[in-house]
């Protein structure tokens, strides 16, 4: 049987419907929008194991039909997922995993589908309510429901669930996400807000998550299955207490040994130690138990030090930054490099400058297939962490990427402005704490030096929270292990002037306001601090770009004047790009953009284009061609198919007798159009000489001034 809630957020009505559609999956909730509708059904496994994380799986997936489109491309089915499926699956993961309980052990896989889009109203924050809701609904253990909501700041006003062209004007764009208790998970950025604003749209989500949340437990009160019980684990360890008596000092000192690889050697000489004390006593099933006691007691004493005395495991206070060192120029050949380096995360940030045939296409069901020049890679190697792996583009990688590039995007040049395809690649080397901040500054550093005017420099810095019922510390660029032991992850980039971009993710069931402001308030300051660094080494972008960059020339012409540069059959813009080794692309409102590896072939087409469309004026002064010499002159070819005729009485003051002694066919000379009559043919006066070889001949004598002989010879 049907059941139905439904609520209200802004102007539209949310309605959550289960009992019609996927009734075998554990369960399903059909989500409506607008016009926009999302199926998200929850499943799990029928054996359990003994692993020490969430199998969770979100799958979200958009169908190409849901927008009345057929997917590009030689294959005609939606395929791999697409980097904004990718995406979108991070976020309804981020809130729902810290809510399923390990205990459970089954696998869980939860499968929102876009089945309708009206292009007006995103799915995005739809089928993230919709996952919960069908999770929350089913037998499966969860402690939520989670809520979400978009929130965006637009003419002075916090809008939430805004349509796609309300985002795309909007000065702040977010996603929320919590309990009824409270926030857990922020994802978005701005234009160089500031941190007031951030609160106030956080604050503003928030009424409506709880409204979410609750609209969820009446669907589960009329239509909701009975949980799935918990396993019953026997996790009595006798020698817990002994173990713990025998490891903590030892653990005390491990846990604060200088240097990264260092302390997690020391914390596993100490385990191995107890281990081979207490060998005879743990049996192999209670290895596990063995395991946690060590982690609980490194969260102890490091989350103790740090309420307590205000000393992290690396020795640094709360508010410290580990120190910096920011080098430019590192690579020879590409377009522009930077390395950024803050204590042991590391990060190389190469740009490279490509032209509008590498802009990225991307087709799918929000509107019209678009194209992307600026793009961000973010790659993660095993080594970066003294591990081996497999090499590869993760989930992780394509999330760290596009913080990265929201981060910077905004303080870009527009394309009207700076006409370049920019890729950024940023390649992590070494990895404690916050790679995706050092690629963003790295990034910031790397646009600078390849000469790209941005406006500002931007940097990022991940902050943390370690809190008890008495005490709350906020971190600044938070370690690793900080990250891992922690209550709150948190991580804000942008530039002097305010806030471009923004992820966090709470660990706890709520964060106070008053703790909110007071993290972005340190964050702000250290953000300064690295941005003062930065600026150390480059505060401007380098005055050109790479010779090694492609070189691109805009040409505005009239309209009617379009067909003359291409020419018929497209002859004249074919013969420029092979004479001038360039690409010349032709818009329809005249907008013509030459792309050459070099600059004189850029300068030589853009000549040759405007010669073409050029109109001759009187008293102006042009490097011609000799094409043709007669007895009374010589006609030079001074624009692309335009030739005058420079008469034998203005080759000279004195008298010429014969212009083949002052003129050669193919000679490059500078003439000056003294006139254009009433049939439209053009009278030149020599000024100065170039024969074919490059060797000048100058007469230094002035032209007269009688008219000579006329016109009427000219043929």
């Amino acid at each position: 049987m049907p059941h139905s809630v439904t609520i209200k957020i802004g102007d539209k009505e949310l309605i959550l419907e289960t009992g019609k559609m996927a009734k075998q999956a554990n369960g399903s909730v059909f989500a409506r929008f607008g016009e926009s509708a999302v199926i998200a059904t929850a499943c799990c496994g029928g054996r359990e194991s003994e692993l020490d994380y969430v199998p969770l799986q979100v799958e979200y997936n958009e169908k190409f039909y849901a927008a009345g489109k057929i997917p590009g491309g030689f294959l005609k089915r939606e395929a791999r997922p697409k980097d904004k499926e990718i995406l979108v699956s991070r976020l309804i993961d981020r809130p729902m995993r810290p809510l399923f309980s390990k205990k459970f052990g089954r696998e869980i896989q939860v499968v929102p589908t876009v089945i309708s889009a009206d292009q007006i109203n995103p799915p995005d924050v739809i089928a993230m309510i919709a996952s919960s809701a069908a999770v929350t609904i089913s037998d499966i253990p969860f402690d939520g429901p989670t809520g979400s909501v978009r929130v965006c700041y637009l003419d002075e006003e916090l809008i939430l669930n805004p349509t796609f062209a309300q985002i795309e004007a909007s000065e702040l764009e977010i996603v929320v996400a919590g309990t009824e208790h409270g926030i857990t998970m922020v994802e978005g950025g701005g234009k160089e807000v500031s941190e007031d604003l951030m609160i106030k749209a956080i604050s503003k989500a928030e009424v409506t998550i709880k409204e979410i949340c609750n609209a969820q437990i009446e669907l589960a009160r009329l239509a909701g299955k009975e949980k799935l019980p918990l396993p019953e684990v026997d996790e009595s360890f006798p020698k817990r207490e002994d173990i713990i008596k025998a490891a903590y000092s030892l653990m005390e000192e491990a846990c604060f040994v200088k240097g990264k690889m260092e302390r997690y050697a020391a914390i596993k000489q100490v385990k191995n130690d107890i281990f081979t004390r207490f060998e005879e006593d743990i049996p192999e099933e209670q290895l596990k138990l063995f395991n946690e006691v060590f982690e609980e007691l490194e969260s102890t004493i490091v989350r103790k030090s740090i309420i307590e005395k205000g000393i992290r495991t690396d020795g640094r206070g709360p508010e410290d930054i580990r120190p910096i060192s920011c080098e430019i120029k590192i690579l020879p050949r590409t377009h522009g490099s930077a390395l950024f380096t803050r204590g042991e995360t590391q990060a190389l940030a190469v740009t490279t400058l490509g032209t509008v045939f590498d802009e990225q296409m991307k087709d799918d069901i929000d509107g019209e297939k678009r194209f992307d020049n600026f793009m961000l890679h973010y790659n993660f190697p095993p080594f970066s962490v003294g591990e081996t792996g497999r090499l590869g583009t993760g989930r992780r990688e394509i999330g760290h990427g596009h913080l990265a590039k929201r981060a910077i995007a905004g303080v870009l040049p527009s394309k009207e402005n700076f006409p370049y395809t920019i890729r950024v690649v940023s390649e992590v080397l070494e990895s404690n704490g916050s790679s995706s901040m050092a690629t963003v500054c790295g990034g910031s550093l790397s646009l600078l030096q390849a000469g790209i005017p941005i406006k500002k420099p931007v940097a990022g810095i991940a902050m943390g929270l370690i809190s008890d019922e008495t005490n709350t510390v906020v971190l600044s660029d938070i370690l690793g292990e900080e990250d891992h032991l922690g209550d709150m992850d948190f991580k804000v980039a942008g530039t002097e002037d305010g806030i471009t971009a923004f992820q966090m993710d709470i660990k706890i069931k709520q964060v106070s306001a008053e703790i909110m402001a007071r993290a972005l308030d340190q964050a702000h300051k250290g953000r300064l601090h690295i941005l003062g660094i930065m600026n150390e080494v480059i505060r401007t972008p380098e005055s050109s770009i790479s010779e090694y960059a492609p070189k691109i020339s805009i040409i505005k012409v009239e309209q009617d004047k379009i067909g003359a540069v291409i020419g018929p059959g497209g002859k004249n813009v074919k013969a420029i790009s092979e004479k001038t080794d360039t690409t010349v692309n032709i818009d329809n409102d005249g907008t013509i953009t030459i792309y050459s590896k070099n600059q004189e072939g850029a300068s030589l087409a853009e000549e040759m284009i405007r010669g073409l469309v050029e109109e001759p004026e009187v008293g102006k002064v042009y490097l011609g061609t000799v094409k043709r010499i007669v007895d009374f002159g010589a006609f030079v070819e001074i624009l692309p198919g335009k030739d005058g005729l420079c008469h034998i009485s203005k080759l000279s003051r004195q008298r010429v007798e014969k212009v083949s002694d002052v003129l050669k066919l193919e000679q490059q000379i500078q003439v000056k159009i003294i006139e254009i009559d009433r049939m439209g043919r053009i009278n030149l006066s020599y000024i100065d000489a170039i024969d074919p070889q490059g060797s000048s001949h100058h007469d230094h004598r002035k032209p007269r001034h009688d008219s000579g002989r006329s016109n009427q010879h000219r043929h």
